[in-house]
């Protein structure tokens, strides 16, 4: 069953169509992303509406979809009435949670056919990876890992957040990336207290921790990862947190299995990080699933009822944050099996000590 047919298969029971507004959506049953448009799905046909600028694209690659130009004269509510009329939809299951306000009373007004929400059963079906979704995420993970790589021997002492963060984009981009999964967070010092923290001109010292989080897209699909190491040297104190952390991730991989719920994943590594007298400084969860969007469902933290299922990636990022002192985090990314789970990142993650000043 391709994506498309995935979705065609929530139609029936008073659905008659589904509405796809979000990019993520819609590059999902195309498995093609066009950064702009609206697709309809329905039993008896599926069109794709885009502009201009994306229609050559759309036409040249989505699989599935008579591809329909919007312009002046006939904009996107005239071509989904088309199409319900057409196609005999009455009810469209829309996604909620990419709509505004304004754009969701203007369908309700305009639309001939009934919007129902839909968000959730839409996305159910990206909680577990096909093969070619995870072979996506695994090379852009690869890049992430060689970027990583080659950032290490850019550090030095006295430059900036920020242009330690200019130099990993940098290198990223360098290594294949085809956008970034999110702002990434390069933060040092007493900054690393600060989970997502901000890079700033605050200069890099000996001593330092340096926290770098950070993914790419490649091919629509996101990496993450995260590794704090130490500039010049780190002090007992700091090897005894950063230790600690390491421990509880590796405590939540060992209990990250399929069928398992998130919630029991998070308290295997929260255990570790309370029982070393760090559990107040540990505050978000510990995982979070990622694929088309860097936050997904299901999720590895306290309140995870869902089963992880097979094929679910999931994030593993435990972290201890000692306000005005330092912080550590270390992130991989996890895919679920029925066996365990396999690690997608491979950057090591035992303590990096950089050199200091001038390299030294």
């Amino acid at each position: 069953m391709n994506n498309l047919d995935k979705y065609k298969s929530l139609l029936g029971s008073g659905l008659d169509g589904l509405l796809l507004t979000s990019r993520y959506s819609r590059h999902y049953a195309a498995q093609f992303d066009i950064a702009e448009g609206v697709a309809l799905v329905s039993a008896a046909g599926c069109q794709y509406f885009t502009d201009s600028r994306y229609i050559e694209s759309a036409q040249n690659n989505l699989q599935g979809f008579q591809v329909l130009p919007v312009d002046r004269t006939c904009g996107y509510i005239a071509r989904i009435n088309q199409a319900c009329a057409q196609f005999g939809v009455n009810t469209l299951g829309y996604e909620e949670d990419y709509l505004t306000v304004g754009e969701f009373r203007q369908y309700e007004e305009k639309l001939t056919a009934k919007l129902v929400p839909c968000q959730s059963a839409i996305n159910a079906f990206r909680a577990a990876k096909e093969p070619w979704e995870l072979a996506r995420m695994e090379k852009a993970q690869e890049i992430t890992d060689r970027a990583f790589a080659q950032v290490l021997e850019r550090i030095r002492v006295g430059m900036t957040e920020k242009d330690l963060c200019a130099e990993l984009i940098y290198c990223l981009y360098k290594n294949g990336a085809e956008g970034l999964s999110f702002d990434p967070i390069v933060v040092s010092g007493p900054n690393t207290s600060m989970p997502h923290g901000v890079p700033g001109d605050r200069k890099l010292q000996p001593g330092d921790f340096i926290t770098m989080d950070f993914g790419v897209l490649y091919q629509g699909y996101c990496s993450d990862m995260t590794r704090t190491v130490a500039l010049g040297w780190a002090s007992e104190e700091m090897e005894k947190v950063y230790n600690t952390v390491l421990a509880a991730q590796l405590a939540g991989l060992a209990a990250s299995k399929a069928g398992v719920p998130g919630k029991v994943v998070d308290a295997a590594a929260r255990q570790v990080i309370a029982q070393a007298g760090y559990g107040d400084y540990f505050g978000h969860g510990y995982g979070h699933s990622l694929g088309l969007e860097i936050h997904e469902a299901p999720n590895c933290n306290p309140s995870g009822e869902t089963p992880m299922p097979e094929n679910g990636v999931c994030s593993a990022e435990p972290g201890i944050y000692l306000p005005g002192k330092f912080g550590v985090r270390i992130e991989d990314v996890a895919v679920f099996t029925q066996d365990g789970c396999r690690i997608l990142t491979h950057s090591p993650k035992n303590l990096i000590v950089v050199p200091g000043e001038n390299g030294q």
